[in-house]
């Protein structure tokens, strides 16, 4: 029996996401904008196919530890990275709260 390769993660830039792959299919995303010095995150799924995995928490801890090495601050706006954040407070030193402002920057944003 052989064994399952572990899941990768890479930023597409381009389509502003990580994505999760599991030997090569895209299992999964984390989409995100770029607002000044903050990477605000709004909406992160894995495919049914792929559910109970645990790879939304992989997937969000190693985006989350991009955006560190960037320098970058992280803004959850998506309920799921939230939640993340909650119970991993090694990353409270980069994360900004959520207001109003950024959920009206947001909207215009991915209405273009």
């Amino acid at each position: 029996m052989t064994q399952a390769a572990d899941p990768i993660v890479r930023n597409v830039d381009a389509r502003h996401r990580y994505e999760i792959l599991v030997e090569e299919v895209s299992a999964g995303f984390t989409a995100y904008r770029d607002r000044d010095g903050q990477r605000v995150f709004f909406h992160t799924e894995v495919d049914d196919a792929f559910a109970g995995r645990g790879l939304a928490s992989v997937l969000v801890e190693q985006a989350l530890s991009h955006v560190r090495s960037t320098g970058k601050r992280i803004v959850p706006v998506c309920p799921y990275v939230a939640k993340f954040l909650k119970k991993h407070e090694e990353f409270a030193d980069i994360t900004d709260p959520v207001t109003p402002e950024i959920l009206q920057w947001l909207e215009t944003a991915l209405a273009r």
